[in-house]
C-alpha cells in the first residue's frame, strides 16, 4: 500500500502552497498526504568542532503545523509526517517511491512568469520514478481549469497521456492535447507563389494527432477533449496554452546514465515559464 501523495516541505511559502496543492490532490484522488522534511547537510557539518543550532526540532515542528493546518483545512484528510535522514536527495526519492505522487514547492525567479528550482529539487526530479508536480505561489491556477498535455507524434507515450486523462477525469474538466511541429528555415522563405508548407503539412498532421486521441476520447467519454496543431517550440506553445490550466503535463524519459541531469528542453522551457502547476511524468 503507498502513502499517497507525497509532499516535500522545506519551509518556503512555495512548499506551503505545494502541500495544500496536495491536498487537493488526494482529495480527489481518495487517498491522504505523506508530508517529509529531508535534512541538509551544512558546511558547519565538516568541522566537527564548530557550533551550531540542531533544525532537528525546527523541522518537526514544521511538519506538525503544516499537517495540523491541512487537517483543520480538510477534516477526514489522512496525513502523516517523517523526518528523513540527512542526504536530501536519495531520502526524497525513497520517499516518493513509496507514493503515488511526489509534490515539490518552487518559486518565481522574477515579476514575470519563471521557476526556480533548487538544486536539490532538480536532482529528484530528475532521477525519480514517479510523477513530480512542481507547485508556485505566484499566478495560483484555477482548479477547475483545463489539463493541457504536450505530445510528440513521432513517440507518442500512453503513460504520459494516461495521467492527462485521468487527471481531468479526476477534476470533470476538459484536456488539451499539444503537439507543436517544428518546421526546417526553409518553409516559409520562398517567393510569393509557393505555397506555404504549414498549409500542406498542417491538415495531415492534425489527422494523425485525431488519430492517436481517438482510443482516449472512447476510453474517457464523458471528457471533453481537443487537439491542436501549432508551429514554433514546444516549450512556448504549451506555456501560451496553459494560462488558464489547472494543470501541465509533460513527459521525462527515464534515463540510465548516472551524469547530469534527466530534464529535457522541453520540460526545462514549461518548468521556467509555466504558471501553473507543472506535473512531470517519467516514461522509457
Amino acid at each position: 500500500m503507498t502513502q499517497g501523495v507525497v509532499v516535500g516541505l522545506d519551509g518556503t511559502d512555495q512548499a506551503d502552497a505545494a502541500a495544500r496543492w496536495a491536498a487537493e490532490e488526494a482529495l480527489v484522488r481518495g487517498t491522504g498526504v505523506h508530508l517529509v522534511h529531508a535534512r541538509e547537510a551544512s558546511p558547519a557539518a565538516l568541522l566537527p568542532f564548530a557550533a551550531r543550532e540542531p533544525d532537528e526540532p525546527w523541522a518537526e515542528d514544521l511538519l506538525a503545523r503544516t499537517a495540523a493546518g491541512l487537517r483543520e483545512r480538510h477534516p477526514g484528510l489522512s496525513v502523516t509526517t517523517r523526518l528523513l535522514p540527512a542526504e536530501p536527495v536519495a531520502s526524497l526519492v525513497a520517499a516518493a517511491e513509496q507514493g503515488d505522487l511526489l509534490v515539490l514547492g518552487s518559486r518565481a525567479l522574477s515579476g514575470v512568469a519563471g521557476y526556480l528550482i533548487g538544486s536539490v529539487g532538480m536532482s529528484v526530479a530528475g532521477v525519480v520514478k514517479r510523477p513530480v508536480v512542481l507547485v508556485r505561489t505566484l499566478g495560483t491556477s484555477p482548479s477547475r481549469g483545463p489539463v493541457v498535455v504536450g505530445v510528440d507524434l513521432r513517440h507518442p507515450v500512453d503513460t504520459v497521456l494516461g495521467f492527462a486523462f485521468e487527471e481531468a477525469a479526476r477534476r470533470l474538466t476538459q484536456v488539451r492535447v499539444v503537439y507543436a511541429q517544428q518546421l526546417p528555415g526553409f518553409a516559409t522563405l520562398g517567393p510569393p507563389v509557393v505555397p506555404d508548407i504549414r498549409l500542406t503539412v498542417g491538415p495531415e498532421i492534425q489527422r494523425s494527432l485525431d488519430d492517436i486521441l481517438e482510443p482516449w476520447r472512447a476510453r474517457f467519454p464523458g471528457l471533453v477533449v481537443s487537439g491542436r496543431v501549432t508551429v514554433g517550440s514546444a516549450g512556448q506553445e504549451l506555456v501560451r496554452t496553459a494560462e488558464d490550466a489547472a494543470l501541465v503535463v509533460v513527459g521525462r524519459r527515464i534515463q540510465r546514465s548516472t551524469l547530469g541531469t534527466r530534464l529535457g528542453s522541453v520540460a526545462h522551457a514549461v518548468l521556467h515559464h509555466s504558471r501553473p502547476p507543472v506535473a512531470l511524468v517519467p516514461h522509457d
